[in-house]
């Protein structure tokens, strides 16, 4: 792994950008890594773009600032695609993974990256999360599918973790818990990538 990873998750608020930040960075904490997870509000109302960030090091990390070039991005709701500069910063090496059910290629040239080393993924991570879950909340989905094209953690510990901290926030609703689970498998297996 690189020194310092970081990530930029973009999504609208009610969709679970900052708890997928969270979530991941108490499963690298779990595994013996250095991270950090952290938002950036701005109005804070359902609908609105929101970001959320994280780093991850096996070093310490003594960096305080915000995310301006990150590794990975991660777009929760493709309409901010339009609205947003989601590739704003982006490293000429890094990747963008995209809820969406467009082709990777599609979204490469949308997004005016059609010659450029980045490389696009996606997932209908929507669609996974409606039928898994029951409601369209692509946080979890989002996960799955990250772990899979960046390989920064070990899918099963980071799933186990995240099952823990879900039981824990959901204590009694077995079946929410187990739809997450399911959808953070699903979306780790349907990633496509260009």
């Amino acid at each position: 792994m690189e020194e310092i990873v970081e990530i930029r998750w973009h999504g609208r608020g009610g969709q679970g950008a900052k708890t997928a930040a969270l979530l991941f960075g108490e499963a690298a904490l779990e595994t013996g890594k250095y991270i950090q997870a952290f938002p950036e509000y701005g109005p804070e109302r359902m609908g609105a773009p929101v970001q959320a960030f994280n780093r991850l090091s096996n070093i310490p990390i003594r960096i305080h600032s915000g995310v301006k070039n990150p590794k990975v991005v991660v777009i929760l709701d493709p309409t901010l695609m339009e609205k947003v500069p989601v590739t704003e910063g982006v490293r000429k090496d890094g990747v963008i993974l995209v809820n969406s059910q467009d082709t990777p290629g599609e979204l490469k040239e949308r997004l005016g990256l059609k010659n450029s080393t980045i490389k696009v993924y996606t997932v209908d991570a929507s669609k996974i999360s409606l039928e898994a879950i029951g409601r369209d909340v692509p946080n979890t989905p989002m996960l799955g599918a990250m772990i899979k094209v960046t390989g920064i953690l070990d899918f099963e510990p980071m799933v186990e973790s995240i099952k823990d901290k879900l039981s824990k926030k959901f204590r009694g609703r077995a079946k929410l818990v187990e739809g997450n689970v399911l959808s953070i498998k699903r979306a780790y297996e349907e990633v496509a990538g260009e």
